[in-house]
């Protein structure tokens, strides 16, 4: 009999460790509202531990907020995140938008084996492999190329709708004029 009391009380605290466990991962959410809706990705913590941490700390510090898509490519990508020049109502500054960061340190890669599929939210970064700190982009379609290159932080699970309508941007480079932005980034499912 104190054989099965133990079994059960093991069952319990096991199963409270996992729902614990599947409560963690599903605090894992950001929700962009954009002027056409809301976006809700799923961030990954299990590929990009750091990634993640540095993204989550800067939508609680409201960094995101007003922020330019600087780079639209159609059936590529939408690319945002540059809090140093990109706020466009605070220091938005065209010709600059997409070679600043934030006042956090670059992060090393993250590489892994989650391919780049339509939905697919990645960090950008310079040419330097560990230079990515706060712009990311959201694909429009798969790119195959960018596996393994560039560290995945995430998936968008709704609002890829709204993503679609984002403004797209002209030339090979894909620079916005007038860009659409992050109206407003919280933390969670909205």
């Amino acid at each position: 009999m104190k054989l099965f009391y133990l079994a059960f009380a093991c069952v319990l605290y096991l199963a409270s460790f996992a729902g614990d466990a599947f409560a963690q991962a599903a605090d894992h959410y950001v929700t962009i509202q954009l002027k056409s809706g809301p976006v809700v990705i799923q961030l990954l913590p299990d590929v990009a531990p750091k990634h993640v941490a540095q993204i989550e700390a800067l939508v609680k510090k409201g960094e995101y907020d007003n922020v330019a898509f600087h780079r639209v490519i159609p059936g590529f990508m939408a690319q945002t995140g540059d809090v140093k020049y990109g706020n466009m109502e605070k220091n938005f500054d065209a010709s600059q938008a997409g070679t600043g960061g934030s006042d956090l340190p670059d992060l090393p890669a993250e590489f892994s084996k989650t391919p780049f599929v339509r939905g697919t939210v990645g960090m950008a970064r310079a040419q330097d492999p560990n230079s990515a700190n706060s712009q990311f982009f959201i694909m429009f379609a798969d790119g195959s190329f960018l596996n393994g290159q560039y560290t995945v932080v995430g998936k968008v699970v709704s609002g890829m709708e709204n993503v679609d309508k984002i403004k797209k941007g002209e030339g090979q480079n894909g620079e916005v004029s007038n860009p659409d932005r992050m109206i407003k980034v919280t933390l969670g499912k909205k």
